[in-house]
């Protein structure tokens, strides 16, 4: 069985470290340990900006930033951080909105009390922030693991 690429693992810790940072703010501010953050989506930094960039930039380190393999991956993470701050951002503010018609509507009817997730997309320094994240973590990548 072949060792899996650099790029993979690089990619993998941008994400693992993004959702870490996310639990120990937390965890500083709740004084309780929460593992939800591991799969959470929201909040800073944008854990999938920050496993995109770090890929995009592994597959730099690797194999140059000028292959095509980094420009798809560039483009790749463009997408994703575009949609991380401004659609999943616009669908969150619809659950909202929309909690708080059910909210209105529970106090005369009676429907369901389940509460849509807001928390979905990301403001721009969270998404910056994710960027940030991902790039310093396929340069250490690559430095410790991957000399």
């Amino acid at each position: 069985m072949n060792e899996l690429h650099p790029s993979f693992w690089a990619a993998l810790f941008g994400w693992l470290i993004a959702q870490t940072i996310k639990m120990a703010c937390s965890l500083l501010e709740t004084k309780r340990l929460d593992f939800s953050y591991m799969v959470s989506t929201g909040g800073m930094p944008s854990a999938h900006s920050a496993m995109v960039c770090s890929l995009a930039t592994s597959l730099g380190l690797c194999n140059g930033f000028d292959s095509a393999i980094f420009t798809l991956g560039l483009a790749f993470a463009l997408v994703i951080m575009f949609d991380a701050q401004s659609v999943r951002a616009a669908a969150g503010e619809q659950a909202k909105l929309l909690n708080q018609i059910v909210d209105e509507l529970l106090r005369e009817h009676h429907l369901s009390e389940q509460k849509l997730k807001e928390l979905l997309g990301h403001t721009r320094m969270e998404v910056f922030m994710g960027m940030f994240t991902g790039i310093a973590t396929a340069f250490a990548t690559f430095r410790f693991i991957y000399p």
